[in-house]
Parts: structure tokens; C-alpha cells; sequence
């Protein structure tokens, strides 16, 4: 098992090299890259955005791409069809895939760490620390990188894991329909609303480039296992716990359910996509109107629209959106499994967590100005609550 869950892992992530590789792609500039002491340099890093084309092309494959070959009279192979991968596997397979992953996560970050000490690497600050555990977990490298253009830590956060997220879910609906015959509603619910959430973000693929993650923190083991190994594995539980345990939702359940996360949704999304615009074109005629507060940074702060509601109006979405995935695997009352829950939790756990760094980065970056940006906006999550 160990074996075959090593290659099935390697042939995962090879393929996702390939397809970043070779699909077509646009180039675009990222942020100015951060120095290790806060400092913005002018220089920007070329990205290949394709993530979107690659999730399509890895569903079809998985879906309809296993060739059913056969051997004629004279000798010559040739294909008959084809069919979908046997995904059902991946359940028998799902804790030595882990092992594997963890492995490979662990293999990733040492080399990385080596990697970072050769000449003209640019390091990150949190990853600098000189303790060796330290900055291999936080990892001291920025932006490593092969070539030119091919930039491990960026192609690793949405990439293998997040489609490998779907290709996971699937595995566990085909597993439940060989076993039952049929597919919960929960198990529906939860492919379709987790499926549309790896979706959104392939297809904003770019915005990740402003995010905490690519700019400031350098690509070590907390972000190799984080994007890796434990997204795909922990954040799939609800399918995997509901192919034991099937669901037996009502139409009103359902339907309250379905409400929840896409309210999440458009809260998630509409925010994001406001801040994005902002910050790509201020004077464009959907934000142009939005108030803002000038910092002596010489950057502009929103007091209005969705960021003017709260400083992480997108992060309540986000769990909104969470909270639906764990109440659609249906297991309150007797007998039910709050496994399905823990992402809920720890979610709201990591929420709060990444609000406090940004808060202190923040900080940090604006001085007084942040002070008075928290008095105009005072809530954090929710408008008039917290």
C-alpha cells in the first residue's frame, strides 16, 4: 500500500509540473518583492497563470482518461476506450497517502532549507531567525524558485493539493455509490460546494500573488504540509466520514444548508473581488466611489463598501462556507461522528489567528494611521458584533 501510494503521489504531483508547464498560460507581474527587514524592493517576479485550465484538464483525466487497450491478432496494441480512474482507491488508500504526503512534505522542506543558503537567494524575514528548526519550519527562502519562472511556493498553494481536494471528494462519492448504490445528499452537497470553492480560487489564481503567504513568508514546511498534505487530507473528512456514515438530510435541511454557504459565498467572493479590484485600479468605476483613509505610506485604506462592514468581512464568509461543508455531512443527534466539525473549528482557530498577524503586520507597516483605520472600522468579522 505504502508503495502504490507513493507512486499514485508522485505521479500526481509530476502531472501538475507538467500541466504548469505545458498548458497556455498569461504572464503576469507579482507584488515588489519583500526584504527580509519589512523593506519593498521595485523588483516583481513573472508567474504563468493556468491553474483554471490545469483543474479542467485533471478532472477529465481522472473522469474519462484511463485507456482500455487491446492486444490484436497481429500484435499491435491498440485502444478501445476510455474510463475513469479507479477512484475509489483513494479511500482504501487515504491514510497512506498521508504517510506519504507527510513524507514528501518533510523531504520537500529540508531540501529547500539547503537550497536557500546558496548565493543571491532572497530570504524571507519570519523564516530568518537562526534557529535551524525555526526557519526550516517557517522556511527562509522567499521565493524559491527552478528556471526562470517556476516558483515552487506559488505553484504548490493551489495546485496539487487543492484540485487533489476534489480528486479526493470524488474518490470518496464513487466509494459510497459502490457501496450503497446511490449518493447521500450530503455527500452531493458536499462535492458541489467544495468543488465550487477549489473552482473560485483556481479561477482568481492571480490573486494569490498579494496574499501574506506569497509576499512575506518564506516556502518551508508549514506551507509545504499546510498546501500539501493537510488541506487535501483533513478539509476532504466530511466526504470520507460519509462514506461510513451516509447522511439522511430532509429538503428543509438541505435547502437551509445550500442558503448558508452560498451567502458565504458571496460574501467571500463579492469582498475579495472588491479589495482585488482596488487594489489592481482604484479609479475603475465599480470602487472609484469607495471612501478611503490616505496613510503616510503613501497606500490608501477602505472605510467603505464591503471592507468598511469589517476588517475581514472575507474570512466570515470563508467559515460561513466552512460551517455548511460540515453540517451538510448530516451527523448531529445519535450516532453521528463530529469529525465532520473539526474543520469548523480549527478554521475559526486559523481565522483568528491570521487576523492577529495581520493586525500586528499592519501595525507595524502603517503606525498611528493603523490606530485611526480601527477606530472608522472598529469590527473585525461581523458588522456590529465583533
Amino acid at each position: 500500500n505504502i508503495v502504490v501510494s507513493a507512486l499514485i503521489a508522485l505521479f500526481w504531483f509530476a502531472f501538475q509540473v507538467f500541466l504548469e508547464r505545458c498548458l497556455p498560460a498569461s504572464v503576469i507581474e507579482g507584488a515588489p518583492l519583500v526584504n527580509p527587514d519589512g523593506t519593498r524592493q521595485t523588483t516583481k517576479l513573472p508567474y504563468r497563470i493556468n491553474a483554471h485550465l490545469a483543474f479542467w484538464v485533471s478532472l477529465l483525466l481522472v473522469c474519462v482518461g484511463l485507456p482500455s487497450v487491446s492486444l490484436g491478432s497481429d500484435g499491435v496494441i491498440s485502444v478501445v476506450s476510455f474510463h475513469r480512474f479507479p477512484l475509489d482507491l483513494l479511500y482504501d488508500l487515504y491514510f497512506p497517502l498521508i504517510l506519504v504526503t507527510w513524507t514528501g512534505c518533510n523531504l520537500m522542506s529540508l531540501v529547500l532549507y539547503l537550497c536557500s543558503f546558496r548565493k543571491g537567494a532572497l530570504l524571507s524575514g519570519p523564516g530568518t531567525t537562526g534557529s535551524v528548526l525555526t526557519d526550516l519550519f517557517m522556511g527562509r527562502e522567499l521565493n524559491p524558485r527552478s528556471g526562470c519562472d517556476f516558483d515552487w511556493k506559488f505553484f504548490c498553494e493551489l495546485r496539487p493539493g487543492l484540485i487533489g481536494w476534489v480528486v479526493l471528494n470524488l474518490g470518496m462519492a464513487v466509494k459510497q455509490w459502490t457501496a450503497l448504490g446511490r449518493l447521500s445528499a450530503g455527500m452531493v452537497l458536499v462535492n458541489l460546494f467544495q468543488g465550487v470553492y477549489v473552482w473560485d480560487a483556481l479561477y482568481h489564481e492571480a490573486a494569490v500573488l498579494t496574499t501574506m503567504d506569497i509576499t512575506t513568508d518564506g516556502f518551508g514546511f508549514m506551507l509545504a504540509f499546510g498546501d500539501l498534505c493537510w488541506v487535501p487530507f483533513t478539509y476532504s473528512l466530511q466526504a470520507r466520514v460519509l462514506v461510513d456514515r451516509p447522511d439522511n438530510l430532509g429538503i428543509i435541511s438541505v435547502v437551509l444548508i445550500c442558503i448558508l454557504n452560498f451567502a458565504g459565498y458571496a460574501i467571500f467572493r463579492l469582498s475579495n473581488s472588491e479589495k482585488d479590484l482596488f487594489r489592481r485600479d482604484p479609479s475603475h468605476r465599480a470602487v472609484r466611489h469607495l471612501q478611503t483613509m490616505e496613510t503616510k505610506t503613501g497606500r490608501k485604506l477602505l472605510l467603505s463598501g464591503w471592507w468598511g462592514l469589517a476588517r475581514k468581512i472575507n474570512y466570515t464568509g470563508d467559515w460561513m462556507m466552512g460551517l455548511a461543508w460540515c453540517l451538510a455531512a448530516g451527523q448531529w443527534g445519535k450516532g453521528g461522528s463530529l469529525v465532520v466539525y473539526f474543520y469548523a473549528v480549527y478554521f475559526l482557530f486559523l481565522l483568528v489567528h491570521r487576523a492577529y498577524r495581520d493586525d500586528v503586520a499592519c501595525r507595524g507597516k502603517y503606525g498611528e494611521d493603523w490606530k485611526e483605520y480601527k477606530r472608522k472600522v472598529p469590527f473585525v468579522f461581523v458588522p456590529g458584533i465583533i
